[in-house]
């Protein structure tokens, strides 16, 4: 009240135990933290000429995406300025009670409750209404709804915005639609806006990679049955007569003809389409980031947040209040309070980033552990099965396969709690570290805990992808001389269909559960809660309809981490449809799916069951958009990696091109591919533990195979590796230098040919600066001139005073 707020105090009808107290700003109030807030409003209708949109061609289709044009309207477009409170009559003010409109009245509001002092001890000062929230005083504190979500409001003064914004945007049965981002943006606020934007075209985007994926996965699955390779491993003439080398040190032999199912399912991922869909994507990221920006410039013009984050973002209350250092201002050359020296800003920066790492470096422990476990659990399995007999009961394939799905069954419920319960931690830690360094602005605030999450999340999610495309299955020897961790447990080796169908299998099951679990927590979480509240409030004797602020109480708060939630759980996926897209087509069109229905929970999520949302003002999508650059820069190094170490395509095009020619072949042919990538191994030279563990039955087995490119037993360089594996290396190497020259060549070309920022919106920007300053000079020079008037008045009749008197002097 000191500060100027009005406050109204009402008690509730549901509950005697609750008093609710209305905020006003009264209009003295507004046009002070209008100035300075810098809060942009109009001083003229803005007549400058817009270019049509190459789109209008297709308006005949598009009429059918876009809102109801009846019933949201396209709003007056303004020059604006930043407002001054001595100034009013440069601005277009038709009526005061709408000049300012309820996101404005809000942010005002919401500004003063966060810096007014409400105690004051000594030198200590306790503000902000954060801190009443968190200590009790208050239940909560939120801006109204306008309306009913689903009800039509019939007061004239209630403008039915939120009504408009669940009947044209946040319904299912509008999922097709564009979205109304003039609505939102001026219901939520800029940054609720500019997410809705971003998540938007992003969706768009992902419709032609969608389809690109979609074809190359069909003709991936046309290919399985004509694919040479893959028949030699059905044919039980070749794969039915090759013993394969056990995989661990208790498995069993296997016949190769068992892999057929696998190998055919191989070729729908692992095939030449793949390779164009990689660099298709790789393309197709940097297209999506320029397009971004651009399309991100004309939102900051529509919605004039062009140079917010220079002139319009004040500092947080929690920074303001810890000033207790003076220092000069490099730029202004004026004396300002800052929280701490530059000492004791690197002291606190050194100390977040000790943490990220020791919690990056605790996350990459747990996976090693996790590793270890499978490996020792694996051989626990193996062991007990054959002790039990149980093995020769079974197919030769099962008994590799059965010890290994119970294994990572196991290990992946432990992957899941251990991630989940590093997540709650860290979350509190990073936000805890961001609190110490003490950011300046909420800008500044949210950005750096967006760098510390997302380097987090990085690892959490990607680390067992990024063990299986590069680790597993790469460092294990051979049968004779495997590779063991720790000097006990023998190092993984791939699932006899290779590590790229494994790879495959984990991405969709991630990407998949993922986006279900997500989407199901996010619509029935909230609304079971606010059943659940409102059945607990709820009042026998009260026949009448609660009061808006009451009704809006029972709803969900908006978490303060809420939009950084949506934006993390985006980009992950953005990051599994980037990263990894080599071995999986099909991720963009699952993401796409997913997306379709994430605009629409979202939207019906915070229209209809979470309190109206604090407006605030953003420029852009943050710190998230660097990380996008960053995930499309390592996606090129990742799907080259991919396709060259993971996925067989190299080994199959030297063979294809220098091999086939040395098998007796008259042409280039991959007939007799399986044979040349086997290598062969002698039984005998298997260790005395090794061998001991083998089943009877397969124990006059004298010569087994194993994948690998290495000289055969009775070779002068026995198992050591063949001229075959040094041209697949350097074909490997060379396939990575000139895919990743040529792909971040046209990345960086497109960057430089497609401007950030579109020609017209440059030249709209200028222009609208150049009348800006024509429209306020005139004002100012009428103001001036207004407040001239009376000095020029007395100074006209005090020389007309002097003439008369210099006549009569003349005159005497």
């Amino acid at each position: 009240m000191k500060m100027g707020l009005e406050l109204e105090a009402m008690p509730s009808v549901l509950n005697d135990n609750i008093m609710y107290v209305k905020v006003h700003v009264p209009w003295d109030v507004q046009c002070t933290y209008a100035e300075v807030l810098h809060i942009k409003v109009p001083i003229d209708v803005n007549t400058t000429p817009f270019r049509p949109s190459m789109w209008r061609f297709f308006n005949c289709v598009t009429k059918y995406f876009r809102p109801n044009e009846e019933l949201i309207t396209e709003e007056t477009d303004f020059f604006t300025a930043p407002f001054e409170k001595d100034c009013l009559d440069r601005f277009r003010i038709e009526k005061r009670d709408n000049f300012f409109t309820p996101s404005m009245k809000s942010r005002m509001a919401y500004y003063i409750l966060c810096r007014a002092p409400y105690e004051i001890r000594g030198n200590m000062k306790k503000f902000g209404i954060t801190k009443l929230l968190g200590g009790g005083v208050y239940k909560a504190a939120y801006p109204l709804h306008d309306c009913r979500f689903n009800v039509k409001s019939t007061e004239e003064s209630c403008p039915n915005e939120r009504f408009l914004l669940y009947k044209e945007w946040a319904h299912p049965k509008n999922f097709y639609k564009m979205q109304p981002l003039d609505l939102i943006r001026k219901y939520y606020g800029e940054k609720i806006g500019i997410y809705f934007a971003w998540l938007g075209f992003y969706t768009f985007m992902l419709a032609l990679a969608a389809v690109v994926g979609l074809g190359c996965f069909i003709y991936g699955y046309q290919m399985q049955e004509s694919s040479t390779w893959s028949k030699e491993v059905c044919d039980p003439e070749i794969g039915g007569k090759i013993v394969m080398c056990p995989q661990c040190d208790l498995c069993n032999y296997w016949m190769l003809i068992s892999t057929c199912d696998t190998s055919k399912k191989l070729i729908i991922f692992d095939n030449f389409g793949t390779l164009v869909f990689a660099v298709f994507m790789s393309i197709w990221v940097t297209v999506f980031l320029e397009f971004w920006k651009r399309y991100q410039a004309e939102l900051e013009y529509e919605w004039d947040t062009v140079e917010f984050l220079e002139q319009e973002e004040p500092p947080r209350p929690e920074y303001e209040a810890k000033c207790i250092y003076e220092t000069t201002n490099p730029v202004t050359g004026v004396k300002e309070n800052v929280p701490f020296t530059t000492c004791g800003r690197c002291f606190r920066v050194s100390i977040g980033i000790g943490t990220v790492l020791f919690w990056i470096v605790l996350i990459l422990a747990s996976i090693v552990a996790i590793i270890v476990y499978r490996l020792a659990v694996f051989l626990s399995l193996s062991v007990r099965l054959k002790d039990a007999g149980d093995l020769k009961n079974l197919e030769p394939i099962k008994e590799y396969v059965t010890p290994q799905m119970a294994t990572s069954v196991t290990a992946g419920l432990i992957s899941f709690v251990v991630i989940m319960i590093l997540n709650t931690l860290y979350e509190r830690v990073a936000i805890w570290i961001t609190d110490f360094e003490l950011p300046r602005t909420r800008t500044d605030y949210e950005n750096s805990l967006t760098l510390k999450m997302f380097l987090f999340q990085f690892v959490n999610y990607y680390s067992s992808c990024f063990y299986i495309a590069f680790v597993k299955g790469k460092i294990v020897g051979y049968p004779g001389k495997p590779v063991y961790l720790l000097g006990k447990y023998r190092n993984e080796e791939c699932d006899p269909g290779g590590c790229l169908i494994e790879l495959t299998t984990q991405l969709a099951i991630i990407m998949g559960g993922k986006a279900i679990w997500n989407n199901i927590q996010e619509v029935l979480l909230p609304w079971a809660k606010n059943l659940i509240f409102r059945y607990c409030t709820r009042s026998t004797s009260q026949k009448a309809e609660p009061p808006r602020w009451e009704q809006d109480f029972q709803l969900q708060p908006f978490s303060q981490l809420g939009l950084f939630y949506e934006y993390l759980e985006m980009v992950i996926q953005f990051g599994f449809v980037t990263l990894f897209v080599a071995s999986f087509p099909l991720a963009p069109v699952l993401a796409l799916i997913n997306n379709l229905f994430e605009i629409r929970v979202d939207a019906w999520k915070i229209t209809t069951q979470f309190r109206r949302i604090v407006p605030e003002k953003a420029q852009d999508i943050g710190a998230w958009q660097p990380i996008l650059q960053g995930i499309a820069i390592l996606a090129v190094a990742t799907n080259a990696m991919i396709i060259a170490f993971t996925s067989d395509m190299i080994p199959r095009l030297v063979y294809y091109w220098s091999f086939s020619l040395y098998e007796g072949h008259t042409d280039h042919s991959m007939k007799g591919y399986i044979n040349s990538s086997l290598s062969f191994f002698n039984t005998s030279a298997f260790s005395d533990a090794t061998m001991n563990a083998q089943v009877e039955r397969l124990s006059n087995i004298t010569i087994c195979r194993y994948r690998d490119f290495r000289f055969p037993p009775g070779h002068p360089r026995e198992y050591e590796y063949n001229m075959y594996y040094w041209h697949v290396v350097a074909a490997k190497m060379a396939f990575i230098i000139v895919v990743e020259h040529i792909v971040y060549l046209t990345k960086f070309i497109l960057a430089h040919v497609i401007p950030d920022v579109p020609y017209t919106i440059k030249e709209r920007i200028k222009r609208e600066k150049y009348l800006t300053q024509v429209i306020l000079h005139e004002s100012k020079l009428r103001l001036v001139t207004k407040h001239l008037k009376p000095f020029v008045a007395d100074m006209s009749s005090q020389m007309e005073a002097e003439k008369e008197n210099e006549v009569e002097v003349s005159e005497f």
